[in-house]
Formats: C-alpha cells, sequence, structure tokens
C-alpha cells in the first residue's frame, strides 16, 4: 500500500525562506500542482531567498515528476534563490535529486543536504 502524495509550502516573507514538503506516493499530476503553487507564492519572497526542499517522507516518485520537480527548481533559480537546504528521501525513493541539482543549478547555488530536519532548523537559523 502507498501512500497518498502530498505538497506543501510555506512562504515565510520575514526570513525570506520557502518551506517545501513533498511524502508519500508522488505522482506527475501532484508534482504538476506543487509547481503551480510554488509559482503563485515564491514572487512574495526577495531575491536572495533560501529553500528548504524536505523530500524525508516520499514512499515513491514516478520519473514522470521530473519534468514537474525540474520546473520547481527552475522558478526558484529565475526568482533569485541563493541557497537551498535540502533534507533527501531514502536512496531507493530517490529519482535523482543530485543529479538535478547539478543541471539546474549549475554551481550558482549553495546547496546544502542535511540528515535530519533539526540540522536543517540550525542552518536555516544561520
Amino acid at each position: 500500500m502507498t501512500s497518498e502524495p502530498t505538497f506543501c509550502v510555506k512562504i515565510d516573507v520575514d526570513r525570506n525562506l520557502a518551506r517545501t514538503r513533498y511524502s508519500g506516493a508522488q505522482t506527475a499530476a501532484g508534482m504538476r500542482e506543487a509547481a503551480l503553487k510554488v509559482e503563485s507564492l515564491i514572487p512574495k519572497l526577495k531575491p536572495g531567498f533560501t529553500v528548504f526542499a524536505d523530500f524525508s517522507n516520499v514512499a515513491s516518485m514516478d520519473f514522470d515528476c521530473v519534468p514537474h520537480l525540474t520546473r520547481v527548481m527552475d522558478l526558484c533559480c529565475a526568482h533569485g534563490m541563493s541557497m537551498v537546504v535540502r533534507l533527501l528521501p531514502k536512496p531507493e525513493t530517490d529519482i535523482g535529486i543530485n543529479l538535478l541539482s547539478i543541471v539546474h543549478y549549475r554551481g550558482k547555488i549553495k546547496t546544502v543536504t542535511v540528515e535530519t530536519i533539526e540540522e536543517a532548523e540550525r542552518i536555516l537559523d544561520e
């Protein structure tokens, strides 16, 4: 039994921070909706913003999600993201987020990969 896909994005204007959380069995349709949500909210942030991308509770992610996930990455880059802090899924559910980051961020975005939410919060509070 796979869990239903969920996506959540919260914008913290005061901290110039976007928090994204992916969980469950991610599908192309769900990821398309995620991209639309990010596109509608990201203009609230100023260039130089940070994204916390939490993939830790992803049960699975279809390869059809790639175009929509990369759209989120490209939207964030185009709007001036300066850093992304990532909590990645288990290797068996990862669709190549490291490789996608290399291609879409091209070394221009500081990327920090953490192992726990607590570690992410410490970095986000710096």
